[in-house]
C-alpha cells in the first residue's frame, strides 16, 4: 500500500515542474526583443569632464568626446566677437518678447503645470520613502488630483443647472405678481410703464443685431467653458509629465551652471522646489480643513448648498491672506437667504476659526514651509493677482520666498565681503 500510494503520488509534481518550466519558457520568449527590432532612443545627459581629460591624461578613467575636443574660444575683447554677441543678444532678446507675447495661455498652463508638479512631487518623495516605487506614487498622486477636480466639477455642474432651472421656472410668476401689484399699477397709470416696456422689447426683437449679440453671447460663453475644459486637460497632462521627469529636469538644469558652482547652485535649487512643494502641501491642509469646517457650520445652520460652497471655500482658501476673507463674505450671502440671524451665528464662527488657523493651525503645518514677512506677502499677493489673476496670487509667495532666499545667500553675503 505505501508503495502504491507513493506511486500515485508522484506524477502531481511532475506535471508542476512541467507546467512551471513551459510558463517559465513563455516568459523568456516575451521578454526576448523581436527579431530586427532595436531599443528606443533616449535623450541622455552627456558625462562631465575633468581639466585631465581636456588636457588628454591618460590617466583619465573617462571616455573622450564624441566630436572631439572643442578648441580655444575666441577673446571677448575682439571687436568681431563684442559686435556679433551684442547682435545675437538683441536679437535673442525680441524673439523672446514675441514668443511669449504669443503664447501667453501656453505659458500660464506651463507655470501652473509646474507649480503642481512642485506641490506633488514631496507626496512621491514620501511615497518613495515607504518603498513604493516613483511611477507607482506619480498614479496615486495624480489620481487624488484628479478626483478632487471631477468632484468640484460633478458638484457645481448639477447644481447650477438646478438653480438656473429654478429661475426660468419662477421668473414668470414673479413678473406676473410684480405687474399684478398696486405699486406696479400706480406706476403704470402715471408714467405709461407698460406700454414703453412693450415697444422697447418689439424693437429689441426686431433688432437682428441685438439677436446676433445675443446669440454671440452664448457661442463666446460656451468657446469659454471649452477652452476652460481644454486647458484643464493640458495642465494635468503637463503636470503628469513634469512630475515624472522632475528629477532629470532637475539634473540638466544643474548642468547648465559651471561646475566649480554646481554644488551651492544645486543647494539653492532643491531648498527653493522643497519650499514651493511643502508650501503647495501646507496650503493644500489648512485648505481642506477650512473647507471642512466650514460644511460642518454650514450643514448645522442649515445654510443651501453647503457641499459646493465648501469646494467654493476650499478654492479660495489656497489664495494668501485674502482668500478666506472672500470666502467667508460668499457664504454670508448665500446664508442671508436663510435669514440675518444665521448669517451672524457664521461669521462668529468662521472668523473665530480664521484666527484659531492663522495663530495655531498655519504656523505649525507651515513651519517647513515659506517663511515670508508680512508686508512682503500682502504686496507679492496683490502684484501676482494683478499680474497673472488668481494663478499669480498662488504663486505669489512662494516666488518672494525664493528670491527673499537668493538675496539672502547670494547679494548680502557679496555685499557683507565688501
Amino acid at each position: 500500500m505505501p508503495a502504491q500510494q507513493s506511486g500515485a503520488i508522484e506524477p502531481v509534481p511532475v506535471r508542476r515542474s512541467g507546467a512551471a518550466a513551459a510558463l517559465g519558457s513563455v516568459i523568456r520568449r516575451l521578454r526576448q526583443p523581436l527579431p530586427g527590432a532595436q531599443p528606443r532612443l533616449r535623450f541622455e545627459m552627456p558625462p562631465e569632464y575633468s581639466q585631465q581629460d581636456e588636457a588628454g591624461d591618460d590617466d583619465s578613467t573617462l571616455t573622450p568626446p564624441q566630436f572631439g575636443q572643442p578648441g580655444p574660444r575666441i577673446s571677448p575683447q575682439h571687436p568681431l566677437y563684442l559686435g556679433f554677441m551684442g547682435t545675437v543678444g538683441v536679437g535673442l532678446a525680441l524673439l523672446v518678447y514675441w514668443i511669449g507675447s504669443n503664447t501667453t495661455q501656453l505659458l500660464l498652463w506651463i507655470v501652473a503645470a509646474l507649480f503642481i508638479a512642485l506641490g506633488l512631487d514631496p507626496v512621491v518623495g514620501w511615497l518613495e520613502g515607504r518603498k513604493i516605487p516613483r511611477p507607482a506614487g506619480i498614479l496615486v498622486s495624480v489620481t487624488v488630483l484628479v478626483t478632487a477636480v471631477v468632484g468640484f466639477f460633478a458638484t457645481l455642474i448639477p447644481t447650477i443647472v438646478e438653480q438656473v432651472t429654478q429661475l426660468v421656472e419662477q421668473a414668470p410668476v414673479w413678473v406676473r405678481d410684480f405687474i399684478d401689484s398696486d405699486f406696479f399699477r400706480s406706476v403704470d397709470g402715471q408714467f405709461g410703464v407698460r406700454d414703453r416696456i412693450e415697444d422697447e422689447l418689439n424693437k429689441f426683437v426686431n433688432n437682428p443685431e441685438a439677436m446676433g449679440g445675443i446669440f454671440g453671447g452664448v457661442v463666446g460663453f460656451g468657446s469659454t467653458v471649452a477652452n476652460g475644459l481644454f486647458g484643464t486637460l493640458i495642465v494635468l497632462v503637463l503636470s503628469l509629465y513634469f512630475l515624472a521627469a522632475l528629477p532629470a529636469m532637475k539634473k540638466w538644469g544643474y548642468r547648465l551652471a559651471p561646475r566649480s558652482r554646481r554644488p551651492r547652485v544645486e543647494a539653492l535649487s532643491e531648498e527653493i522646489t522643497r519650499s514651493v512643494g511643502n508650501y503647495v502641501i501646507g496650503q493644500a491642509c489648512v485648505a481642506l480643513l477650512n473647507a471642512t469646517f466650514a460644511f460642518v457650520v454650514m450643514s448645522i445652520l442649515g445654510i443651501p448648498f453647503a457641499v459646493l460652497l465648501a469646494f467654493v471655500v476650499a478654492l479660495l482658501a489656497f489664495i494668501p491672506l485674502v482668500g478666506g476673507m472672500i470666502a467667508a463674505i460668499v457664504v454670508l450671502l448665500v446664508s442671508l437667504t436663510e435669514g440675518w440671524q444665521t448669517a451672524a451665528i457664521f461669521a462668529i464662527c468662521y472668523f473665530a476659526y480664521l484666527q484659531f488657523e492663522a495663530y495655531f493651525i498655519s504656523p505649525r503645518i507651515m513651519q517647513k514651509a515659506v517663511a515670508v514677512p508680512g508686508a512682503v506677502a500682502v504686496i507679492s499677493v496683490i502684484a501676482g493677482g494683478s499680474l497673472l489673476g488668481i494663478l499669480g496670487a498662488l504663486i505669489a509667495i512662494p516666488t518672494a520666498a525664493a528670491i527673499l532666499l537668493l538675496l539672502k545667500e547670494i547679494y548680502i553675503v557679496r555685499q557683507d565681503k565688501h
